[in-house]
């Protein structure tokens, strides 16, 4: 490819070509699924807003056909004895500890849901954990639908080979983890404790988010810039003053 610009020509070499195509198509891609990300946790957020606005009685009701984020209440009693201890999740300030779910026999009969009561700080060491008692009585409560929570990379198992001790300390557990160590079956989201109601710890709620969205957005630009002066730099590196014998006309 040769172009004649004025006094100048533009003639990249194939693999300056080459090499810039494949670098903005990486680059814009690159821009676009950031602009995604974006989109999905602005989602979680407006989701989150939304369901918190009304709150629905759930008795009868299998929060399957409720949308996450959904703020319910209803009537059962704690099983206090059988308690699991998320581990590794930070407190809203990012210092260490766990978040306490507490089982939830329903007092309409469907069965059991995780409550979460909220974050505990470690202690001076892992072998010795919080005081996450609580009565055992039958109450009302309310709070905020939500999933357990996942790792990026899920590594080994979710409790420790052997471990039958309560509170039972589980890392990044599945649905199906939990109903092995409690023995019954459980609904598949857990309720986020309303921050006003007894018998819970810290409780400072928001989506999953890892970071919000205008850190992807943030990325996106850069990932678009990046595209902006690889164009720059392919123009600049291949746009060149014509020699003597460009310049004269042919005899």
């Amino acid at each position: 490819m040769s172009l004649r610009i004025g006094k100048r020509s533009f003639a990249p070499p194939a693999w300056a070509v080459g090499v810039t195509v494949l670098g903005l198509a990486v680059f814009v891609s690159l821009g676009y699924w950031q602009l995604g990300r974006a989109q999905q946790k602005q989602a979680l957020l407006d989701a989150f807003m939304s369901g918190s606005e009304d709150t629905v009685d759930a008795t009868g009701l299998g929060f399957e056909a409720l949308p996450r984020y959904q703020r319910i209440r209803l009537r059962g009693a704690y099983d206090a004895s059988r308690q699991i201890l998320l581990d590794n999740m930070p407190s809203a300030a990012g210092r260490p500890g766990y978040r306490v779910l507490t089982p939830l026999e329903r007092a309409d009969g469907q069965g059991w849901v995780l409550v979460d009561r909220g974050w505990v700080p470690l202690g001076a060491s892992r072998d010795v954990l919080p005081d996450v008692a609580v009565d055992a009585g039958e109450r009302e409560l309310s709070g905020t639908l939500d999933e357990l929570p996942i790792p990026g990379v899920r590594v080994g198992p979710a409790a420790a080979p052997g471990d039958t001790s309560w509170p039972r300390v589980l890392l990044f557990p599945t649905e199906p983890d939990v109903e092995s160590a409690l023995g019954v079956g459980v609904e598949s989201r857990i309720i986020l404790l309303d921050a006003n109601l007894p018998d819970g710890f810290e409780r400072k709620w928001r989506p999953a988010l890892g970071f919000g969205p205008e850190r992807h957005l943030g990325y996106a630009v850069q990932w678009f810039a990046f595209a902006l002066v690889a164009i720059v730099l392919f123009v600049a590196l291949n746009l060149k003053r014509a020699g003597p014998a460009e310049d004269s006309p042919e005899s």
